[in-house]
């Protein structure tokens, strides 16, 4: 196994288990497998609510591990990694945001068993993304 794949495993395994575990804690404890109101504006399902609450978590931790341990010889600046990673965690987002809804009320699985199972489809996408496209790093022609 590349070193560089090596370390995304880790790093995205940790950032993933923290996602999970926020969505756990989110759906269950903090929002009690109740739907969110914003009064006035829209009512958010407890397991897309606590899709977003764990993206607060999780979106500055992933990148911080993705671009100073995985994809650290990037030259592109950070501002630059940061707008990229934002666009492709807005994908990810987008992809959670459809499986989970398609698991949870179409199929009737169990919302933390959604998320599980959304996550193995979205990590291969945000890995593959990550590397073409946020963090790319063209590799000299020097021999």
């Amino acid at each position: 196994m590349p070193l560089k794949t090596f370390r995304y495993a880790v790093c995205g395994g940790f950032s993933t288990s923290l996602d999970i575990c926020m969505y756990f804690i989110s759906y269950n404890f903090i929002l009690q497998k109740k739907i969110l109101y914003f009064p006035g504006i829209l009512a958010l399902s407890p397991h897309i609510a606590a899709l977003f609450i764990s993206f607060l978590i999780s979106f500055p931790i992933g990148f911080l591990l993705n671009r100073t341990i995985v994809f650290h010889e990037s030259p592109l600046r950070g501002r630059i990694q940061l707008m990229r990673y934002f666009l492709v965690v807005i994908a990810c987002m987008l992809l959670n945001y459809i499986f989970i809804k398609l698991f949870v009320e179409q199929l009737h699985w169990y919302p933390t068993v959604a998320k599980m199972g959304t996550t193995v489809i979205v990590v291969t996408f945000s890995y593959i993304a990550q590397r073409n496209f946020t963090f790319k790093h063209k590799k000299s022609n020097i021999a």
